[in-house]
């Protein structure tokens, strides 16, 4: 057994592509369009889906908002440098939510970025 995927429903899924593929530099894998249903999935990741787990990007097309909740946390991903990712991120108009720095009580160096309908991706060290 494995993860496949987490599934993320957007408010405008031309900005979460854009800010999953040209921000955090991940690739658009599939898309696909639910007329009936009025829908559509995009698959995005930094791999194939056969071998690496993705997000699913979910837009419902007569919902331009959602409520986040407080059960969920935050997807987390890793890097080879937490300070040159955040300054990369920065540099293409991502919103850094902590600065990088050791975590609080620990050593493992973190920061987290805000995607633009408001979840939250931590950025660790291998």
């Amino acid at each position: 057994m494995r993860i496949l995927h987490t599934m993320l429903r957007v408010g405008d899924l031309e900005r979460s592509l854009k800010f999953y593929t040209e921000v955090l530099g991940m690739k658009l894998l599939r898309r696909q369009d639910y007329p009936e249903g009025r829908f559509t999935l995009a698959f995005v990741g930094y791999g194939d889906e056969r071998t690496n787990t993705v997000l699913e990007l979910t837009y419902n097309w007569d919902t331009h908002a959602y409520d986040l909740g407080n059960g969920f946390g935050h997807i987390a991903i890793e890097v080879d440098d937490v300070y040159a990712a955040v300054e990369k991120i920065r540099a293409k108009g991502g919103k850094i939510v902590r600065e990088p720095g050791p975590m609080k009580y620990g050593q493992t160096v973190l920061a987290f970025v805000e995607d633009p309908d408001g979840y939250k991706i931590e950025l660790l060290s291998p």
